[in-house]
């Protein structure tokens, strides 16, 4: 039985590095779907902030405070585009040029396509490291027992 249970034990870890990779798979899948949305978003609001102005210029009246508005909501939209892209960089094992953008492999020292040198990201701690230590509770001074009487002698 040692050859069918060698069998199986090769089999058990083929599934499970199967799995894993399927995981990581539907990880990618979920992020590039995400960041599809989110530049669906960010086309539709650029073309929503241009009927602006052209509906504003037609008409004669001053949108910037629209405009200010659209165009803070369409900057955090592209925040939440780069750190998608970001996680998406980091589970296909790549890094993300900071200069041009291009994604290279996790081991470069330096951008294929532009040269600048990549910069590693450290890992964040987790929540368990971050914690700061608990705060001491104050010392408060014993009282003296019921029993004890103070004495006028101060020898004592």
């Amino acid at each position: 039985m040692g050859l069918f249970e060698d069998v199986v034990v090769n089999a058990k870890s083929a599934a499970n590095v199967v799995g894993k990779k399927a995981g990581q798979l539907m990880d990618i899948s979920k992020l590039r779907l995400s960041a599809a949305d989110i530049n669906r978003e960010i086309s539709r609001r650029l073309e929503a902030l241009g009927r602006t102005v052209y509906d504003a210029q037609k008409s004669g009246y001053d949108p910037s405070e629209l405009v200010a508005e659209s165009v803070s909501c369409i900057d955090e939209l592209y925040e939440q585009l780069d750190v998608i892209n970001q996680e998406l960089a980091m589970a296909r094992n790549k890094l993300t040029c900071q200069a041009c953008g291009t994604l290279n492999p996790q081991e470069s020292i330096y951008c294929s396509h532009c040269g600048a040198k990549l910069v590693k990201e450290e890992p964040e701690e987790t929540p368990f490291e971050a914690e700061e230590p608990a705060a001491e509770e104050p010392v408060v001074p014993a009282e003296p027992a019921e029993d004890s009487k103070p004495t006028d002698d101060p020898n004592a």
